[in-house]
């Protein structure tokens, strides 16, 4: 991609400058339903981005769906009994502890056994509709978290987010998109569970898109009216108008950025409007651009671009965002035909990273190095380290280079005002990190052979880039030119050249 515009934008930063940046990005990531964790794709793909990012948590569907087992009746003497198996649950549960990760536990979908209809939604069919017997939906879910606690460690699984439920408001995820019916699933599960430990966190109601200011305020004058005080709010948040569908594959239009954060915002102002519950934490369990499994936007460049300017304002009003998922082993929708087939997720199968992946992993990295925000705009987040400076700089246009003239201020003082430092730049952008690209040329390869897997994984990093700078009394200056829908992460640190005895870098570069 190529562009003939250039806009030029010059920021000046001191350390004593201040900017509000709640960086909560690896706090939560999404996933398929629960049951995909028994495959071996889905934990090789979790393993590389926890080594690369490292999540705290992992939220899916289907805890209760019948494919992790857990729930069954069956008779007796004439009588129905209940018993659980947790055979599937506790081996996936061993698999995400090992990667350092634990659930945030979203209760649902209905099993088979304990629903009170056949409303179904996706491939794998979850079980959309109420339970016959709320006696014995918490029967359930009590002893789910007690089987937890005894396996895991009352202390960690405390420490574990439990919501209730997945977008009532739809009617495709909860039968006719009841908003009592909803209001009393959550009213008997949230009691049951402050019953079992009051500890437990617990929050709803995961509302998605459709009549959420309707859903927010009623569900708040349910739990004011009910004196239920739930421990967080959750809703989702995606940023496009609705899809154009061709073949196996859809087509979005961006909605406007500006109207979305509003809309987050206006989450936030009407929880704030009750006095009981003002300031309660607003967790987004899932975001990202396309809410299809088959959006091609999500294994772009410019989603990349897209989520960098999302995870600079996110915690703006929110406590965390959720993005929706880390790996491509999803079937909502069945299995995917291709590679790149517009799947979800920050890395594709073979475990390929795609360019969002990436912008995630520099917002991880500027929070490790980080010790506070001293610009954000709508380009650029640029945090004071302990050695200098570090922050990602991001482009959304399509059509628009950015130049970025760069001034950090007082970097050293006194004796150190004219220290030298290392200035290390991380790019991704169409030129640089486009395994899409090179799929495509390769013939778009349905499920490429290993070799090809290869060549196309040696596409998908990030270009690293590197100066030595010299501050000239106490600041440093340097222009960094971003091409249409590019993200580059970048650290200055103070550092001293301790070269060996007899050893010239310049020599050795000049050699002729």
């Amino acid at each position: 991609m190529s562009s003939s515009n250039t806009t030029v934008q010059t920021i000046n930063v001191k350390s004593s400058d201040t900017a509000f940046f709640h960086n909560n990005v690896d706090f939560c990531v999404g996933t398929g339903r629960f049951g995909l964790a028994l495959t071996k794709e889905y934990l090789d793909e979790l393993r590389f981005v926890q080594e690369e990012i490292g999540f705290k948590h992992i939220r899916g569907h289907g805890i209760f769906t019948d494919d992790t087992a857990i729930y069954h009746e069956y008779e007796e003497d004439g009588i129905t009994k209940v018993e659980y198996n947790y055979t599937y649950l506790d081996r996936i549960m061993d698999e995400y502890l090992k990667l350092n990760i634990r659930p945030f536990i979203e209760l649902g979908f209905m099993p088979k056994d304990l629903a009170s209809g056949t409303q179904t939604i996706f491939y794998w069919k979850g079980n959309t509709t109420p339970p016959k017997s709320y006696e014995r939906w918490c029967d359930l879910v009590v002893a789910l978290l007690t089987h937890l606690m005894e396996r895991y460690g009352e202390k960690d699984v405390l420490t574990w987010p439990i919501e209730v439920w997945n977008e009532p408001n739809l009617p495709g995820f909860w039968e006719h998109a009841d908003m009592k019916e909803y209001c009393k699933l959550f009213k008997e599960t949230f009691t049951a569970i402050k019953e079992l430990n009051p500890a437990f966190k617990v929050g709803g109601p995961a509302i998605c898109g459709v009549k959420d200011a309707e859903w927010i305020k009623g569900f708040l004058d349910f739990c004011k009216e009910n004196e239920l005080k739930p421990d967080f709010i959750t809703r989702h948040h995606y940023t496009i108008e609705f899809p154009e569908a061709d073949g196996h594959y859809d087509y979005s239009v961006l909605m406007d950025e500006e109207a979305g954060f509003a809309n987050l915002q206006s989450t936030r102002d009407i929880i704030d409007s009750f006095d009981e519950y003002k300031g309660l934490p607003i967790h987004i369990t899932e975001f990202s651009s396309s809410y299809t499994p088959k959006g091609v936007i999500h294994d772009t460049n410019l989603n990349a671009a897209l989520m960098a300017r999302q995870l600079s304002r996110l915690g703006d009003m929110n406590e965390s965002y959720s993005y929706w998922t880390f790996g491509d082993v999803f079937e909502e929708t069945g299995v995917p035909f291709s590679l790149f087939h517009g799947g979800f997720g920050l890395v594709a199968a073979g475990s390929i990273p795609k360019p969002t992946f990436w912008t995630f992993k520099f917002y991880t990295d500027l929070k490790k190095l980080g010790e506070g925000c001293v610009f954000k705009n709508d380009n650029a987040v640029i945090e004071k380290t302990a050695k200098g400076y570090a922050g990602v700089l991001f482009n959304e246009s399509s059509d628009e280079s950015l130049d970025i003239k760069l001034s950090l201020e007082d970097i050293a003082k006194g004796e150190d005002a004219d220290n030298e430092y290392t200035l290390i730049l991380k790019t991704v952008s169409p030129k640089t990190t486009n395994p899409l690209k090179l799929w495509h040329d390769l013939g778009e390869p349905a499920t490429p052979n290993s070799e090809q897997t290869k060549l196309i994984k040696s596409a998908a990093f990030p270009q690293v880039t590197s100066d030595r700078l010299t501050a000239s009394e106490g600041s440093i200056s340097f222009d960094q030119t971003l091409d249409p829908e590019t993200v580059v992460y970048f650290e200055l640190s103070k550092s001293k050249v301790k070269s060996d005895r007899g050893y010239s870098y310049e020599r050795t570069i000049n050699t002729r």
